[in-house]
């Protein structure tokens, strides 16, 4: 960043760092202890997909490449304001293996051009209490290289749990750099996933 730019006010770009995905199980342990969420074994990535035969193909292989040797089930689907999200689903112990299929994801679609196109990434979690319905999702914003947490009210329709995303920030902020800027907390409403 050089002088003009500190006089005009510009910042430089925060740069993505995708081994920030691998301390995810460390703080899936930590939001455990804390907060009795578990797991669910079902993780996705968001990007704007981009037409052309050579995005198609490279949809194709990272679908594959996930789909081999009895690897985890992958779906794809598009929502309603047009991003692609791809969902795989691992056995809810194996999160560290779910969270290299995300990584490898990223990584590959970062490798061949498309980094500009990937939205975010999330991690699903099942909490305490009755029923099944108590959801949250640590997700991860790739143009910033920070976490936050998403916690839908259950039985609501796009109704947000702030109290449960700021404990689940105060109890991962030290596993994972949490995203300071609370208005990029976006909802992810119906997300794969989550």
């Amino acid at each position: 960043m050089g002088f003009l730019d500190v006089l005009l006010g510009r910042s430089k770009p925060v740069e993505p760092d995708l081994d920030r995905l691998f301390a995810l199980p460390t703080a899936a342990v930590t939001l455990e202890a804390a907060a009795g969420f578990t797991p669910t074994g079902l993780g996705s990535v968001c990007f704007r997909a981009v037409e052309g035969g050579a995005f198609a193909r490279l949809q194709r292989d990272i679908r594959e490449l996930l789909d081999a040797d009895e690897g985890p089930e992958v779906e794809l689907s598009t929502d309603a304001y047009g991003y692609t999200w791809l969902l795989a689903r691992h056995d809810p112990g194996d999160l560290s293996g779910l969270v290299t299929d995300l990584h490898a994801v990223n990584a590959t679609l970062e490798s061949n051009g498309f980094g500009p196109h990937l939205l975010c990434s999330l991690i699903g979690f099942r909490g305490p209490g009755d029923g099944d319905d108590r959801r949250l999702a640590l997700v991860y914003l790739y143009k910033r290289g920070t976490f936050f947490p998403f916690a839908p009210l259950p039985g609501r329709t796009e109704a947000r749990d702030n109290a449960l995303e700021l404990q689940v920030r105060g109890a991962v902020g030290a596993d994972l750099p949490i995203e300071p800027d609370l208005s990029r907390w976006f909802p992810v409403w119906g997300a794969p996933g989550l």
